[in-house]
């Protein structure tokens, strides 16, 4: 760890001196990506250097104890100097094991989610328009950017499906682990014998894929206008502003009919379409390594169950790590660190586990 630990202080010495570089700073592409990578590689550096303070400290402190002759008073000085330094060092190894394990590629990337009710007819398409509205309240406390990119209503105010990007830093990091079933329990407005009923929501998180990290070959793509319409069928405007794209060669399809602009539209599908593409991409890749998928507390399939919200006891649960919780409204209104948070620590410490291995 420690070998690693000076290559990479090393590197980002050496970025340091890059940027001073006129030839770099005149470069705006070169520039950008030693930007991007020194700050990956500051919290691991700044770590480290805190180790290595809190070493010295502790040899310090301890040549002095066994010299001896200090009095009792500046002696347990010393010596409360030496039990905080070993703790450091302690914690700052952990923390070190921690930062160094590998990379997520898409955690610093924005994110395109597409929610769209399961099992539960009415009952799911409104849970699904409460999961947007949580997800876009815990975009707003995270100071990030949420936009509607496409929606699909239904007469009583529910959602069938929609997608919507958000935009921030970290944005894929915190919620990457929201894909997969979500599953809701309660009385529904529409049950006059207040029965407790169970529906389904099904919530895809995506990498928001730029132009280069796919390519896309226009003659693969057939694009036709429609009109777009409206929960209820009527017509929300008179012109064929609506796009819908498809991808020849995987047979994917996205509709995009939020803007009435048929320009805006086909961009806002093409977002999407690309941030598909690549993690069906990306897919394959895990696929083809199977210690790294069971390394994860799971971040793609969305077929698993991943997470109830039960109405009646105020209860949320977290099935992947047994997280339970008590505090349901808060949730919903945005308040998902806690939750965020649990799932983060786990994966790491299924992955330090696949480490040690």
């Amino acid at each position: 760890m420690f070998d690693k630990l000076e290559l990479t202080e090393k590197r980002y010495e050496e970025i340091n001196q890059k940027l001073m570089d006129p030839e770099v700073v005149s470069d705006p592409n070169q520039y950008r990506d030693l930007m991007k990578e020194h700050k990956s590689l500051t919290p691991i550096v700044e770590k480290y250097r805190e180790y290595r303070a809190a070493k010295d400290g502790m040899e310090e402190a301890k040549e002095m104890l066994e010299v001896g002759g200090l009095d009792k008073e500046f002696k347990e000085v010393v010596q409360e100097e030496y039990d905080a330094c070993k703790q450091k060092i302690a914690d700052c190894g952990e923390e070190l094991k921690i930062l160094l394990l590998p990379k997520d590629p898409n955690d610093d990337k924005n994110v395109i989610v597409e929610i769209r009710g399961g099992a539960g007819g009415e009952e799911a398409a409104l849970f699904a328009h409460s999961l947007y509205r949580m997800y876009s309240m815990y975009a707003e406390r995270k100071g990030w950017k949420c936009e509607v990119l496409n929606l699909n209503e239904t007469e009583l105010g529910g959602v069938k499906e929609i997608s919507f990007s958000i935009e921030g830093e970290g944005a894929y990091s915190r919620l990457k682990f929201e894909s997969g079933v979500h599953r809701v329990q309660r009385v529904p407005e529409t049950e006059s014998a207040g029965r407790v009923h169970t529906s389904t929501v099904t919530v895809a998180v995506l990498p928001e894929a730029e132009d280069v990290d796919i390519e896309i070959n226009p003659t693969d793509l057939q694009i036709d206008t429609f009109r777009a319409s409206g929960a209820g069928g009527q017509h929300i405007n008179k012109t064929e502003s609506a796009i819908r794209i498809l991808h020849i060669p995987t047979g994917v399809v996205v509709e995009c009919q939020d803007e009435r602009s048929q320009f805006k539209n086909k961009d806002k599908a093409m977002k999407v379409l690309r941030s598909r593409l690549y993690e069906a991409e990306q897919q394959k890749q895990m696929d083809k390594i199977a210690s790294e998928r069971k390394a994860q507390v799971g971040t793609g399939d969305r077929s698993e169950r991943i997470r109830t919200y039960n109405y009646p006891q105020g209860r949320l649960t977290d099935h992947r790590i047994g997280l339970t919780l008590y505090h349901l409204e808060d949730n919903l209104n945005g308040n998902l660190d806690e939750v965020i948070d649990a799932l983060i620590t786990a994966d790491q410490a299924l992955k330090l586990a696949a480490e040690a291995e």
